[in-house]
């Protein structure tokens, strides 16, 4: 498993040189993100898709 800090340098290196700081907050921002879900998808912490839409929608069928 990688570490944070080899992750970040490898998002470094695959931005242009012309991105920012913001660009490069986005970029870990996101990847922290996905990581967060692939962890609680391995952990069983998930809602199925018809009970997300409940919860969006409301209780209209």
């Amino acid at each position: 498993m990688q570490t944070a800090k080899e992750i970040a340098r490898e998002l470094i290196d695959r931005l242009p040189d012309t991105a920012s700081f913001d660009d490069l907050m986005y970029e870990l921002y996101v990847r922290q993100k996905i990581e967060a879900g692939l962890k609680a998808a391995e952990e069983g912490r998930t809602v199925p898709h018809e009970e997300a839409k409940k919860r969006l929608l409301g209780d209209a069928d």
